[in-house]
């Protein structure tokens, strides 16, 4: 087995979050596929190169001088990709590299953006990992990254990246579906979902554990399905689980979306940049205003978030004469 720069990169990973699952998320893999590449490297090497135990990963010796080595070899690859990426960049003409964590105003604020900068050409990439679009953000790969970060499980942010923050704490909802005995109510507190199973991604940075301890602060330990979103939304409609959900969505003939009583689960929403060699001043101003635009308008038209918004007289909602969000 030859050493590749894919193995390097993961090498690098590990010894810089110390710790396998923590690399996994940032590389984009799941730990077991990046824990078989591991004793792939090892065996070839014919050494150990990391000694696992419960607090994570530390580099053996020779792990020490692969880390030492890899390190410069891969920011010399970044760096190249960086350059050839913005070389090509400016002679394809202007253009808006988008990131962001699945949220339903990013299709509207992109639709807006296309319409502000008819000539721009605009990119999108969705990521479950608010790190990984955070450390594109820091590497030139992406301009602008719109992500979120569970309340207590903040993520990281590269030095270099600036933060422009859009809602400060936005409370999560919970869909369940529509025969549930608490869907009746207004709100739903969590002692009236302590008999239920719960259905969370813990791939998304934050969310496993979030959740974990508001349920936890509760007295609350539920049966939980550890899976995708799209998944969770059947599984709603099945009347088999009940998971978070963003304020914003709307409710389904299948799915009854409520607030949580004292909004106990919430996130933080922020539009992260590069000043340094990243887009104009003036371009960031015109990519966060059509972003509050898209949000506001989602917040708008879903019921629930919109009476709360109003009632705690959020700037997020500033009517015109007609009662509806200014664009």
């Amino acid at each position: 087995m030859e050493l590749e720069v894919r193995h390097l990169r993961a090498l690098c990973a590990i010894g810089d979050t110390g710790s396998l699952h923590a690399a996994a998320r940032l590389l984009g893999m799941t730990q077991p596929s990046l824990t078989a590449q591991l004793r792939r490297i090892e065996n070839a090497l014919g050494a150990p190169l990391f000694v696992r135990g419960r607090t994570g990963s530390r580099p053996t010796p020779l792990g020490l001088t692969m880390l030492h080595r890899a390190r410069p070899i891969m920011a010399e690859m970044s760096a190249l990709v960086i350059d050839t990426q913005a070389e090509a960049v400016r002679s394809a003409g202007p253009h808006l590299r988008i990131g962001g964590t699945a949220n339903r105003v990013i299709a509207d604020w992109v639709h807006r953006l296309r319409a502000r900068l008819p000539h721009t050409d605009t990119y999108l990439r969705v990521d479950v990992s608010a790190t990984s679009l955070l450390e594109m953000v820091a590497a030139g790969q992406l301009d602008v990254a719109f992500v979120h970060e569970v309340e207590g499980f903040p993520v990281r942010v590269p030095d270099g990246v600036h933060k422009r923050v859009l809602v400060e704490r936005e409370p999560q909802f919970i869909a369940m579906s529509p025969n549930h005995p608490a869907a009746g109510e207004p709100e739903v507190k969590l002692a009236d979902l302590s008999d239920d199973q719960w259905m969370v991604d813990p791939s998304v940075d934050g969310e496993w554990e979030g959740l974990r301890e508001v349920l936890s602060a509760a007295g609350i330990n539920p049966r939980i399905l550890h899976g995708d979103y799209l998944t969770a939304t059947h599984m709603v409609a099945l009347a088999e689980v009940v998971t978070p959900c963003q304020p914003t969505s709307r409710p389904r003939v299948e799915m009854a979306i409520r607030p949580l009583y004292d909004d106990p689960l919430a996130v933080r929403l922020f539009l992260a940049y590069r000043p340094e060699n990243g887009p104009a001043p003036a371009l960031i101003d015109a990519v966060y205003h059509e972003l509050e635009a898209a949000y506001r308008e989602a917040a708008w038209h879903a019921v629930a978030y919109r009476q709360r918004l109003l009632r705690a007289d959020s700037p997020l909602l500033r009517a015109d004469g007609r009662g509806r969000p200014r664009p």
